[in-house]
């Protein structure tokens, strides 16, 4: 009898529990989710930086149409080759064609046999010398030297091995290069404007926590206030509110900047502490997150501003990024 008891004790822990786990899963549904957009380079994965040595996650929200592969080559109709001739293809081909051409004219037109005779020893002289000539030609491209950059490759040799530097004429020029791993500060970020997206971090974590739509919607582009004013509405609809507080900014560093037109774009990695708690609306009773003390978090924040004749416009939150 206590075996069975004890029995139904663990399977109401256990149905508790599935429980709980359900209204933390609801609770922390911004969690893990990517949203926003990053212009041409919203699918693209933000170089790592020392706050955040790993990849960014995807963004999975966003406005920004995404590029569709392009076919393969195996998928890519292929031409359909040339009908082969008797004579072959080029100007040989040709050439014997019209002379086989002229010799059955020429027996028609009163030639005979001879007319015949006389274009085809013909074709053997012209055949012979088309001989010679390609014989010749071999010859001179096997004496040429190679070239002094053939065979080299750019880059490094086999796996565990160093890269091999390769000759200048062989190195990609600067417009061709990839960016690499290390950050690109196309625009030049100054001091001035990491102090902007410090602050910016704590007025939009701030404005989220009040529910200040109008303060998120100034600091914002429309895309990024529009998916955070559904998150606001789906903790409203679910009795919950995300309270935020004691946001402070530990780390941060720049991923990479870059223009598009006269949009500016700046991707910021950011490790910051602070109290982060869903709560239920009616009661203040917290469901979870950061209930005992500040916890860290790391996330990788876009910024984008418009550049025109009078100056720059301010910094708005384009995209958020977890890692």
């Amino acid at each position: 009898m206590s075996r069975f008891r004890n029995g139904s004790l663990l399977a109401v822990m256990a149905v508790v529990g599935a429980l709980c786990l359900v209204g933390a899963d609801h609770a922390e549904a911004r969690k893990g989710i990517s949203i926003g957009s990053r212009g041409t380079r919203t699918y693209q994965t933000p170089a790592p930086t020392q706050t955040a040595p790993g990849a960014a996650a995807p963004v999975q929200r966003s406005t920004t149409p995404q590029a569709q592969p392009g076919p393969t080559a195996a998928q890519r109709p292929q031409a359909t080759p040339p009908r082969s001739s008797m004579f072959g293809s080029g100007l040989g081909g040709a050439l014997m064609r019209g002379l086989l051409i002229g010799g059955l004219v020429g027996m028609l037109m009163g030639g005979g046999l001879g007319g015949l005779a006389g274009a085809l020893g013909l074709v053997l002289q012209l055949g012979l010398i088309a001989l010679v000539v390609f014989v010749v030609m071999r010859l001179l491209r096997g004496s040429q030297p190679a070239p002094a950059g053939a065979g080299a490759r750019y880059g490094g040799g086999g796996a565990g091995f160093p890269p091999r530097p390769a000759p200048a004429s062989a190195r990609p020029s600067a417009a061709d290069a990839r960016p690499n791993t290390a950050h690109r500060d196309e625009i030049g970020v100054t001091p001035a404007d990491l102090d902007t997206f410090e602050r910016l971090l704590a007025t939009i974590q701030g404005a989220y926590s009040r529910e200040d739509q109008g303060e998120l919607r100034q600091h914002t582009t429309p895309e990024m206030f529009g998916f955070l004013a559904d998150e606001l509405r789906d903790n409203a609809e679910a009795g919950l509110r995300n309270e935020v507080s004691d946001i402070k900014l530990l780390q941060g560093d720049v991923a990479e900047s870059w223009r598009e037109g006269p949009l500016e774009y700046a991707t910021v990695a950011m490790r910051y502490a602070g109290r982060d708690v869903m709560v239920e609306r009616a009661s203040g009773r917290p469901v979870s997150g950061d209930v005992s003390g500040a916890g860290e978090t790391t996330e990788v924040w876009t910024f984008v501003r418009q550049r025109g004749a009078t100056g720059a416009g301010p910094w708005r939150v384009s995209a958020i990024q977890t890692t």
